[in-house]
């Protein structure tokens, strides 16, 4: 079986896996630092980093490309811009521990982005 993270599925389909793999990791951080979700903490973290995610697949063209290097080229440019306005925001844009913030968000969004991908290509290949 061979998987893909541009699996050949439609672009709605495509980003709502997104979406859902980038709310399950902002959730996932939310509820490690505060032990529950808000809709603040939501409008917080999720809200800029789908909007920073989603202004850069439209430069990109991530949904009708469909490669991996567009995927790569939204992910290295959408999330810190979703950091960035995240911090803005919230004022914290010269805390040091932005950075750290920063690399976490790039390296968990990664994975987590990924692996929906994996799973929706997986779930299209299996046999019936």
């Amino acid at each position: 079986m061979r998987l893909s993270l541009s699996p050949p599925l439609r672009p709605a389909t495509l980003a709502a896996a997104d979406t859902l793999a980038i709310v399950a990791f902002a959730a996932a951080g939310i509820v490690s630092h505060t032990g529950a979700v808000s809709l603040r903490a939501v409008a917080e973290d999720v809200v800029p980093l789908l909007a920073g995610w989603f202004a850069a697949a439209a430069l990109t063209r991530l949904y009708r490309a469909r490669t991996v290097r567009a995927l790569l080229l939204t992910w290295a440019v959408g999330i810190p811009a979703g950091v960035a306005v995240r911090a803005a925001a919230l004022g914290r844009l010269d805390e040091p521990r932005q950075l750290a913030f920063l690399a976490t968000t790039l390296v968990l969004t990664l994975a987590f982005v990924a692996s929906a991908r994996l799973v929706l290509s997986a779930a299209t290949r299996a046999p019936a």
